[in-house]
């Protein structure tokens, strides 16, 4: 049922930390609405630039209060305790006295001030599983799931010392959340010439940093167009305009709340390691990436390893080339400039809220009955090469072929066909047939995008749900799985087929008379 799940997103903004969280956040609420949850944030206006970045969204908002201004972090405290601007056990009370009305099923943290302290008493008094955002590793967490979007070696190694318990792991660009614009929109395709050059550091400017990159354009000797795309919010905005208007081929844009079509429309981004370094890579604009953050030091550094980005500095921090000198040596190479938009767009597709957000709602997956209309997008799924390496039937197949199929599959009285979605998401398919013994075998398959987050099982088991609807006394299911398909007989096996390797099989109901008592 739509609206089933209740989620709640701990999350703040302000010039300190900047609107990186907030927005990532704001991205996988719109994927958990689309999934069927329903959502609400909890934030602390800490300065103006929480309120800017939730304007005009649609979201249920609950204000903590305001902070007095004497917060002093104790000799305990985790090392970005002062951005919460009050003592994690009074901010720990003030949420869950803001939640205590309609208790969450899932609370969402993403804020660096919180340890496992907070975690854990909040989770305690709401009585709900927690997922933690997270992409230091500098402090202890307690979390049911926790997602760091960031490209890493080795996550659970990274995390080892900082992790209670287990988590759910949703690690790398993969689950980077992105707003949904991401998905369809047009991707950067990058001219031999460096025609302009586009410029975003962030919504809060941190440092001033944007002014220094149009000199650093200017010092390298580029003369042509730039467009820097920057926010109200940031207090750094009076010197950027002044730098503007002292160059005619500059461009000042803001407030921008899509930045898609601006990475997609320059030759060449320069932009801080921060969110915005994976909505770059999923246009795949080729770009140069600075560090203005320790975090974002692991990912730019990360990214010019894989050839994803380049990597440059404007100060002594770091052993990274300068500006500058990344400049003129990228301006006049197409070539490299080509493949660093290329293999950025292969680490991201713009699908991560997605999964994430159907890692925490999949057991509400239910099932509607396939319609024709329903074609292209089956036949999508079954043409995809992973699908039908894991097929009886591995040939391409025709778009014709599979409507005449889907056609005979919706007439025949003895073939049912479902379409599997978790809110209004479509995720998967299942299909029925009833054999000469009189058993019926089933087949399924996934999005192939969202394979991996556990959604074969939910599927599988809506389906036996469905199937009893029609055999009320019971029913054998038989399942066939090819010799290489592992994940196929894991999932039969954890769903209590019995058999295999090759044939499983399994008896459904009958189903109990309501009418009678049960035992």
């Amino acid at each position: 049922m739509i609206g089933s799940t209740r989620v709640a997103f701990r999350v703040d903004a302000s010039v300190a930390m900047g609107g990186g969280h907030l927005k990532r956040c704001l991205s996988l609420a719109s994927a958990l609405t689309e999934a069927g949850a329903t959502v609400c944030f909890v934030c602390r206006p800490l300065d103006a630039v929480v309120a800017w970045g939730l304007a005009g969204q649609d979201v249920a908002i609950q204000w903590l209060p305001a902070p007095s201004g004497d917060f002093q972090p104790g000799d305990d405290s985790v090392p970005h305790a002062a951005w919460a601007a009050v003592a994690w056990a009074d901010d720990a009370e003030q949420t869950v006295q803001a939640l205590a009305m309609s208790p969450p099923d899932w609370l969402v943290v993403d804020h660096y001030a919180f340890d496992a302290r907070w975690h854990l008493s909040v989770r305690h008094a709401l009585g709900c599983r927690v997922l933690v955002i997270d992409d230091l590793a500098d402090r202890s967490i307690d979390a049911d799931v926790l997602l760091d979007h960031n490209w890493d070696i080795d996550h659970r190694h990274r995390y080892a010392a900082c992790v209670q318990r287990p988590p759910t792991w949703l690690t790398g660009p993969r689950y980077a959340l992105l707003a949904p614009a991401y998905l369809h929109a047009s991707r950067c395709i990058p001219g031999s010439d460096v025609h302009s050059i586009g410029i975003f550091m962030g919504g809060t400017d941190p440092g001033g940093a944007s002014a220094r990159v149009v000199h650093a354009c200017r010092a390298a000797g580029f003369g042509g167009p730039l467009e820097v795309v920057s926010t109200s919010a940031s207090p750094h905005l009076p010197g950027l305009l002044e730098a503007c208007a002292a160059d005619a081929a500059i461009t000042l844009t803001l407030d921008e709340p899509d930045l898609a079509s601006f990475f997609a429309r320059h030759d060449l981004q320069i932009g801080a390691g921060g969110g915005a370094t994976w909505e770059r890579c999923c246009i795949g604009a080729p770009a140069i990436g600075l560090a203005l953050a320790a975090n974002q030091m692991v990912v730019v550094q990360a990214l010019d390893r894989l050839g994803a980005l380049r990597g440059a500095r404007q100060d002594d921090m770091t052993d990274l080339p300068e500006l500058t000198e990344v400049l003129r040596q990228l301006i006049p190479d197409a070539t490299a400039r080509s493949e660093l938009g290329q293999r950025a767009a292969a680490l991201v597709d713009g699908r991560g809220a997605q999964r994430v957000a159907l890692s925490l709602l999949g057991s509400e997956l239910h099932l509607r009955p396939a319609v024709l209309g329903d074609a292209r997008l089956l036949h999508a799924w079954r043409n995809h090469p992973m699908v039908r390496a894991a097929s009886a039937k591995q040939d391409p197949i025709a778009i014709e072929s599979h409507e005449r199929w889907i056609r005979a599959v919706l007439a025949h009285p003895s073939r049912w066909l479902f379409v599997g979605l978790v809110g209004r998401l479509p995720v998967g398919s299942i299909r029925f047939d009833r054999l000469d013994s009189g058993h019926l075998e089933v087949s399924l398959y996934l999005d192939p995008d969202l394979q991996g987050l556990g959604l074969g099982r939910h599927l599988l088991a809506a389906g036996e749900c469905a199937l009893l609807r029609f055999h009320s006394a019971g029913v054998t299911v038989e399942a066939s799985v090819q010799p290489y398909n592992a994940a196929s007989r894991r999932l039969f096996e954890a769903g209590g087929y019995h058999g295999g390797p090759l044939k499983y099989q399994k008896s459904l109901g009958p189903v109990p008379n309501v009418d009678e008592p049960m035992l």
